[in-house]
Formats: C-alpha cells, structure tokens, sequence
C-alpha cells in the first residue's frame, strides 16, 4: 500500500462527491424554471442518497465480482463481504477506498439522467430509477469495461467513462424524454432562472472533474499529473470553441452557453485523459465543442425531443466523439494500453465504436424496459396541474423562492384562484 496514491484517490473520491453536490445540483438547478429548482436539486441529492446504497448491498459486487460470462460481475461482494482494508488486486489502494470512488461515479451518473426529464417526472418514479438504473445498466456496462469483461477483453479504451458514465446517462435521459413526453408549453428557447447558480456549479463541476478524470489514475504520479492538465486544456479550448461558434451563428456569446461548451470538452476528453498528449486533448475538446452545439441547437429542434437541460447533446453526443477520438489519439508513449489510429492502429476505432454500439444498445434496452415496468407501479408524469404549479411546491411543497414576483404558484388553491377565469 502507498500512502500518496491513498491520498490522492482519498481526495479525488472527495471531489467527485462535490461535483455532484452541490455542483451537478446547481449547475442543473440554475438553469431550470423558478417553479423547479427545488425538484432538481431533489433529484441530484437523492440519487446521491439512493444510489450509495444500492451500491453497497448489490450494484459493487455486480460491476467487481467475477465475471458471469463477461456480461456483469457475480455475487462476491453482495453487502460489501470482502471489502476491507486490503490491497485491492495490481494497486496500491485499500479496496475500501476503491469501492468507495466507485459509488461516487455512479451516483453522479444516475444524477446526470434527470436533467432530461426535469419538471414532469414524479418523484416516486425518480425514486424507483434511482434503484433499477444502475442495477440493470450501469452494473453491466462498468463490468464490461472496467472490471475485466468483454469489452476490456477486445481492448476498449476508457480511462475515465466515456461509455460507462457519459454516453449511457446521455443516451438514458434521452430516452426518459421521449418516453414521458415534452413539458407543457414546450419550446426548444427557454431561459434559466439564475445563471449564478448555474456559473458556480459549472465551476465546481470543473474543479471536481480533476477528480473524476485523475482519480481514474488510481494512483498519484506523472500520468495523473498528465490527466489533469490533460482535462483541464480540452475544457478550456471546447470553451473557446463554443464561444466562437455561438458570436458567429447567433451574434450574442452568452455565459450558458461558453460554460455548456467548456463541459462538453470535460465530456470529451473524459475517455482519452489517461492516453492522449496534450495537443490531442486540445483538438479533443475543439471538436467537442460544435459536436455539442449542433447536437443541441440542430439535432434537438429537429427530432424535436425535450431533453430539459441537453443531457444527450453534452453527455451523449459528446461522450461519442470522446470515445471515437480515443481511438484516434491514443498513444502508447502516454499510455502502454495501446496506440490509436494516428499512431498505426485502426483496430482501436473499431474497438472504440463496439464500446460505443454496446452501451447505446444496452442503454436503450435497459432504461426503456425499466421505465416500462415503473410505469406499472406508478406514473412515470406528474399531471398538468402539478406540472404548472411547479413541482418544487406540488411535489415537496417547499418553493425556491418565497417571493410572489419569482414563485407564480405557492400552492395548488393558488393556482386555482389565479386561473380561475
């Protein structure tokens, strides 16, 4: 065991707890209506909440444990047994502490999910996802890739989840979206209530994500130091890229829109941070940039889905372009997994675009079936009254705001003496 590795993986797990609160939560809560800030934040703490557990009694063991036929990890570590203090396999961690980053990741995964169905899920659906999500998804998919199943067999490379994390919570809020439907009143323009907030989560998403990114690593030395100048470059240049490509097409740079561009390069170099030099991670997050830009103001209008807050076009789109670049750029001068295209190996980009196929597939599949069988036990959608007074006071009767100018509806008899005529 190294005491320095320990640390840092100590401090990483701690900064990807606090990207997801209150990071996520008000990056997401900023950018809603005044009538659902509290719902939203609601959704990013209690899958916090929920998903810890989940992954302590079953989710763990089904990622880590020993592979059932490549496809999802057995029953070895059900309720933790054989978690301890101990070495964890090649490392030189405790597996406590490996567990540990573990449930931080998929629990900022599952958070990442509601921001496409913000403002008409019920919450008791939320909290019915928040359980069968990462049982039937998530525990797959990181067994395929990170614990030693058959995508990490063929040779896929994803340093920090590219597929695991942003492709299959972009792909599921996608899905979610149609499935329940779009938001009253509807219209792909909408305003956030409070870019402050928005601001502040965007930052703290960008500290935490040196976390996500370089607690991958596993270990602290020269490659996480890379990792995080690694991330830190592609934020900054898909930043810039978006900021260019919104003055040009739309005459107006906006602070949303420069901070959604630096996190679509977050996204983007997500996968490749522990393969690419730094110039690649500069082009990575480039590209990223107008990647997530037409997804959302192009794709979006055109198929005409209501992703709340753009989860597919930052995380699915871009994780996708992430993923494939991967495959472009690794290089074994970086990293001994394995070069890229660039660097005389094509096989990757097929490898990199079955790991892509593979948890769309499985996202798909998953998450349509999960909500299918809530939809049993519960309504997926809140009803209209709800949904028009606000799901902060109809669902938690607790409003962000208790200002009549910020809060139209204080309750549902308010709602009904105002649009009683």
């Amino acid at each position: 065991m190294d005491t320095g590795d320990t640390t840092w993986v100590l401090i990483a797990s701690g900064l990807v707890l606090f990207m997801h609160v209150p990071g996520l939560a008000l990056f997401y809560g900023g950018l809603v209506s005044q009538r659902n800030v509290v719902s939203t934040l609601m959704h990013s703490f209690v899958s916090l909440l929920i998903v810890s557990v989940v992954w302590v009694l079953w989710g763990y063991s089904f990622s880590y444990g020993t592979s059932i036929g490549g496809f999802m990890g057995g029953f070895d570590y059900i309720g933790f047994k054989g978690v301890g203090p101990e070495v964890y396999g090649s490392l030189t961690i405790p597996h406590y502490l490996f567990a540990l980053l573990q449930i931080v990741y998929v629990a900022i995964t599952v958070a990442i999910i509601s921001s496409g169905i913000s403002g008409r899920i019920s919450f008791k659906a939320w909290i019915l996802f928040t359980i069968l999500w990462p049982t039937v998804v998530y525990a797959p998919m990181a067994h395929m890739v990170w614990g030693g199943g058959l995508l990490a067999q063929l040779g896929e490379l994803d340093f920090a989840g590219g597929t695991v994390v942003h492709i299959t919570s972009g792909v599921a809020a996608l899905v979610a979206a149609i499935m329940i439907g779009p938001r009253k009143g509807y219209t792909t323009e909408q305003k956030p209530h409070n870019v402050v907030l928005f601001l502040f989560g965007a930052a703290t998403l960008w500290f935490g994500w040196f976390g996500f990114n370089g607690g991958s690593a596993l270990a602290s030395g020269s490659l996480t130091s890379l990792v995080l100048l690694n991330t830190h470059i592609a934020g900054a240049a898909a930043g810039i890229g978006w900021l260019v490509i919104e003055w040009m097409m739309r005459k107006r740079p906006t602070l949303v829109g420069t901070a959604t561009g630096a996190i679509a390069g977050l996204v983007a170099i997500t996968p490749a941070a522990g393969y690419v030099s730094v110039p690649s991670a500069l082009i990575i997050g480039l590209i990223g940039a107008p990647v997530c830009y037409f997804s959302i103001y192009y794709l979006k209008a055109k198929l005409k889905y209501d992703d709340t807050l753009d989860a597919f076009g930052v995380h699915g789109m871009t994780g996708i372009w992430g993923a494939i670049a991967t495959g472009l750029f690794a290089s074994k001068e970086i990293n001994p997994a394995g070069n890229g295209l660039f660097y005389g190996n094509p096989e990757q980009v097929l490898h990199q675009l079955t790991g892509v196929g593979a948890a769309i597939l499985l996202t798909v599949v998953g998450t349509f079936v999960i909500l299918k069988v809530i939809s049993l036990i519960t309504p997926l959608r809140v009803s209209e009254k709800e949904e028009l007074v606000g799901l902060d006071v109809s669902s938690h009767a607790e409003p962000a705001y208790n200002i009549e100018e910020e809060q139209p509806y204080q309750s549902f008899e308010h709602y009904e003496v105002k649009n009683a005529h």
